[in-house]
Order: C-alpha cells, then structure tokens, then sequence
C-alpha cells in the first residue's frame, strides 16, 4: 500500500518532562510522522511544549493534564485531515472519560461523523471498525505502547502497535 500520510498517535505519556526515552522516542517514530496526535495526560506542561516542535501536532486535554497555558486544550477535537495527492480523513479525539470497558462507546457517540477516532484513558490498546468508524486507543507511552496509522490515498487505513 503507497502511504502519502502517516499518522504517530500516543496518549497517556504521564511525564513530567520529556526524558531520554521519551526524546527517542520522538526522533524514531513521531518526528517523521505527517501529523502527530496525542489523546491526552501528558501530565507536563514542558512535553507539551516539547511536542510543538512538530509541525502538525494535534491534541486533547485529559483527565490529568493540569498544567496552565496561555490557551486552553480543548477535550475533543475534529479536524478534516488533507491526504497528500487528493482526499481527506475525518479526525476525531478526545482523552475519553468513565468506565474503562465502555470509553470508547462513550467517545464514539460524543465525536459522530468521522472516519477515525482516537481516544486514550484506558492504557489499553484498541482498534476495530464500528459503524464504519475506525477506534483506536494507542496505549499508554508510559506503559511500553503507541500507534503508526498509514493513510493510502484511497482512505484505507492501517494501524501498527509499537512496543516502547
């Protein structure tokens, strides 16, 4: 399959400060990624600033991001992501709230319309197709997990769970 985008998708990375790992992390695999998404608890405010260095970086707030900026995070997120060489993806993502079996439900019916949501708070990886809508919950970077998701230009979507 020819990838024109790739999406890095982490969530729940609980630092403080980016360290060592987390730097590497950010060189290997999120730096060269299209856009980057993160779902939420970065828990610092410095990893936030750390990961603004990549030019098309997305996120949400979570339940334990309380931190001060000069914005505020918004908790859910829509954006109509262009693929390179024709079409578009249909982004949403929020941290996700509640029972941990049912975020994604919750998740689901709060962000209707697009082609792929991405969520976090459970620190358990998840991607299956609902209704035509693809979820996926990378894991927690502070638990050994992310997500690569290469974008064809057809729409089709692929998703790899990386080990940290």
């Amino acid at each position: 399959m020819h990838t024109p985008m790739r999406l890095a998708v982490i969530s729940d990375t609980h630092l403080s400060g980016p360290d060592e790992a987390f730097q590497t992390l950010y060189d290997a695999h999120l730096a060269p990624a299209t856009f980057l998404l993160h779902c939420g608890d970065m828990v610092g405010a410095s990893v936030y600033h750390y990961l603004c260095r990549h030019p098309r970086f997305l996120c949400v707030r979570g339940n334990c991001d309380h931190f001060e900026l000069d914005h505020d995070l918004p908790l859910t997120l829509s954006r109509e992501l262009e693929i390179p060489g024709g079409g578009s993806l249909a982004l949403g993502m929020a941290h996700g709230w509640g029972q941990r079996d049912s975020v994604w439900r919750r998740v689901f019916d709060a962000l209707p319309g697009h082609r792929l949501l991405c969520y976090g708070h459970t620190h358990r990886r998840h991607w299956e197709q609902h209704q035509g809508v693809w979820l996926l919950n990378p894991g927690s970077v502070a638990e050994g997990s992310m997500a690569l998701v290469d974008v064809a230009q057809d729409g089709t979507l692929d998703c790899t769970f990386v080990d940290l």
